[in-house]
């Protein structure tokens, strides 16, 4: 547990200003990163999500993660299965934008144009795998969306879009125009973003009047922060200072860590030396000291919780002798494995990120890779996320976190495996069938595909190196009525949250 004296040392080294006289309805949140972006075209990637997703900009669809109501209308009031891969949606009557304009079918249409076109790389798109989608306006409140090939979860995929004016240009935004029930009125970079309740949203009013979020590295720092009152909710904080039972909170996230290979580059088009990268992974050891007991290890890119979930996997087994034993078999046809491998990790991207960095890169090392680390700032790990990637003497391994809460692995294995996908270090025929394959099936028929593809990805052609699918640590005022969820880590919903 944090001492006294320690907290108070922790407090002083954020420079935190006395707490100004705040209503008992305004609230502070912490978080870990500053953002670059307050891009709606952007929010499913967590950091933004936690700010803007059904805050400032809401989707037509959203699924219930708190209960069991499944798919919920949003902005789009009911939607039905035409035929033909085409789903006709009601949209909501009455909805303004927080500019005082009115919400209507153009503005889906503009949305989707806006997320697909090439002026501009949005997040959101790389959900939709090769779907083509193309829309007709019926009228102000109906939209028909037409998918080639037909697919059979449309209805979910809306859930990934946030809905903005017509009138937005086709460039990222700093000021976002959204039907949510904020505004941004405020953001000082470095400093601080400011969301204020709208008296003009459409649906219920929410309690929380105002949120300011504010961004500190230090996970101690931030639960400090919440304990002494100078903030509300610390979204991410650390096994290490999760000690206090009447505010912290562990819960299984919908987060998997891995490392990202290209199977393109040299020396990592071997698959003995993809092999090796696995067995020289003891990922035993990470759980209970830097990552939280829970913490589950991954055999896929999705939690267990996801359709067609394949049971028969196992972790790879950490085996550092036979991890040199493949390198030296590799190495004795011709392979040439003393390439540079530098693993790219972003800062704050997970509490003790850095940690588990430092301790993967020692373990390649150990085996005989030429591995090194850079740790960077999320703008600039996008650039070796995702494609095109920057060229490199040997190959890239990235560090990162993928999140899945849909329970559909159409959201995760087109952009992570397929040869067109945009994060993918796989250019495989069947990978890519099978996706197709799984994409435009349904029921039983769909689950068994996708389990088919998880194992031909984990087994046969062990395209990454996954490691673990994460658990989520959060610190939660007492004055708040809130319990952190699944979707904690992606989005941070302040109508969802009380006062006691």
């Amino acid at each position: 547990m944090l001492k006294p004296i320690l907290v108070g040392a922790l407090l002083a080294s954020t420079t935190i200003a006395p707490a100004l006289a705040q209503a008992d309805t305004d609230i502070t949140v912490v978080l870990s990163e500053e953002l670059d972006l307050v891009e709606p075209c952007m929010a499913t990637r967590s950091n933004i999500g936690r700010v803007i997703l059904q805050n400032i900009s809401e989707t037509l669809t959203e699924l219930d993660v708190r209960g069991d109501k499944g798919l919920m209308p949003r902005l789009a009031e009911s939607w039905e299965d035409k035929g033909d891969g085409t789903w006709q949606f009601k949209l909501r009557e009455g909805v303004k934008f927080s500019d005082g304009t009115d919400f209507d079918a153009n503005d889906v249409k503009h949305s989707f144009d806006r997320v697909f076109s090439d002026q501009i790389t949005c997040e959101s798109k790389r959900y939709f795998a090769d779907t083509a989608l193309t829309f007709n306006v019926v009228d102000d409140h109906t939209i028909d969306i037409k998918a080639e090939p037909a697919q059979p979860v449309l209805p979910l995929l809306m859930s990934l879009v946030t809905i903005v004016p017509s009138e937005t240009p086709m460039e990222f935004v700093r000021d976002p125009i959204g039907t949510g029930p904020y505004k941004l009125t405020d953001w000082t970079a470095g400093q601080q973003i400011v969301l204020d309740r709208r008296d003009d949203y459409w649906g219920e009013q929410p309690e929380v009047t105002k949120a300011t979020y504010v961004f500190r590295s230090e996970p101690a720092v931030r639960a400090a922060m919440v304990e002494a009152g100078e903030a509300d909710i610390a979204p991410q904080i650390t096994a290490e200072v999760a000690t206090n039972p009447a505010t912290d909170f562990s819960y299984l996230n919908s987060e998997t860590v891995y490392l990202r290979i290209d199977n393109q580059d040299a020396p990592t088009n071997d698959i003995r030396v993809r092999k090796a990268m696995n067995a020289a992974i003891d990922r035993e050891a990470f759980i209970g000291t830097v990552l939280p007991e829970g913490t589950e290890l991954a055999v896929a890119m999705v939690p267990p919780t996801t359709l067609g979930w394949n049971a028969e996997l196992s972790p790879l087994a950490y085996d550092p002798e036979q991890a040199k034993k493949w390198l030296e078999e590799a190495k004795a046809d011709g392979v040439d494995t003393s390439l540079p491998i530098e693993i790219i990790a972003r800062t704050e991207n997970f509490p003790n990120v850095t940690e588990v960095a430092e301790a993967l890169t020692q373990m390649l090392t150990d085996v005989g890779f030429n591995a090194t680390l850079r740790m960077v700032e999320v703008a600039e790990h996008e650039q070796y996320y995702s494609r095109p990637y920057p060229e490199s003497e040997g190959t890239r391994l990235v560090l990162a976190q993928h999140d899945n809460s849909r329970g559909d692995p159409v959201f995760s294995m087109f952009f992570k495996y397929d040869s067109q996908g945009t994060q993918s270090g796989v250019n495989d025929p069947k990978v890519d069938d099978l996706i197709a394959r799984a994409s435009a099936a349904t029921g039983d028929e769909r689950a068994a595909l996708w389990s088919e593809l998880f194992k031909y990805v984990h087994d046969d052609i062990v395209a990454d190196v996954l490691l673990f699918h994460m658990v989520g640590l959060s610190r939660v005022s007492e004055r708040l009525d809130f319990t952190p969820t699944i979707a904690t880590n992606q989005q941070l919903q302040l109508s969802e949250i009380g006062f006691k």
